[in-house]
């Protein structure tokens, strides 16, 4: 069955809204693994404008299931990967000041720092995941990098999906097809929700895990949280 990882930052934005601690961003991971989350993902930026370097930190010892720290590969983040040496590292090409991870990595352009990145991280035991587009070239770029896992960026997906879901997933699968061939683990992420998700993992039943947080949180408010982590469940079920 493919996992589900809770991305947690827009509990840490809620918190940073008003200050203090509430919501509690340490016991809502912990509340999400006991709702059946089966991982916890946190994206570290620079400005700390959501997850903060003393929350990674704190959920190095709290996370029971999978711990997935995303982020830009620079020296920041990397210092962060080897002191808490989360399940996984999963790398993102954003800018610093991105609203949020919108594209996956040219992966023949940046194919020697990729490689570089790639081998120090697993140096310190910790599984690699390269955020990529829908695309052969980038997957196989991935491949030749050394990476353990692609995640494949899923927001034109979600787009096309609302026109025609058949397109929105053909290259999708296409993909999936030859990160198996090439011997890497497949993730998905960015803009699934309870109306497409269910039909992505139809489509490429070989789905590792998905990480997810704005669409499950936005439906917590209406839901509660525990629901909505088993509702997410109940649509990765085989």
């Amino acid at each position: 069955m493919t996992r589900l990882s809770v991305n947690i930052n827009k509990i840490a934005t809620l918190r940073n809204a008003r200050g203090g601690n509430n919501p509690d961003v340490i016991k809502a991971a912990k509340d999400c693994e006991r709702f059946g989350a089966e991982g916890i993902t946190v994206h570290p930026r620079p400005d700390e404008r959501h997850i903060r370097y003393s929350d990674v930190i704190a959920l190095k010892d709290v996370v029971t299931t999978e711990f997935n720290i995303e982020g830009y590969p620079d020296e920041r983040y990397l210092n962060i990967i080897r002191d808490v040496k989360p399940t996984q590292a999963t790398l993102v090409p954003d800018p610093p000041h991105a609203i949020t991870s919108n594209a996956g990595w040219d992966t023949i352009k940046d194919a020697a720092f990729l490689a570089e990145i790639c081998r120090q991280i697993q140096s310190w035991g910790v599984r690699v995941s390269v955020f990529v587009d829908p695309s052969p070239r980038m997957v196989e770029g991935a491949v030749n990098a050394g990476a353990d896992r692609i995640e494949l960026y899923t927001e034109p997906y979600a787009r096309e999906f609302q026109v025609n879901k058949d397109v929105a997933v053909k290259p999708y699968i296409e993909s999936a097809r030859i990160a198996l061939e090439g011997g890497l683990g497949l993730n998905a992420g960015h803009d699934l929700d309870l109306h497409n998700l269910k039909f992505l993992k139809q489509s490429i039943p070989d789905l590792d895990e998905v990480s997810i947080g704005h669409a499950l949180i936005a439906d917590a408010i209406y839901f509660g949280l525990e629901n909505t982590i088993q509702l997410y469940l109940n649509q990765l079920k085989d």
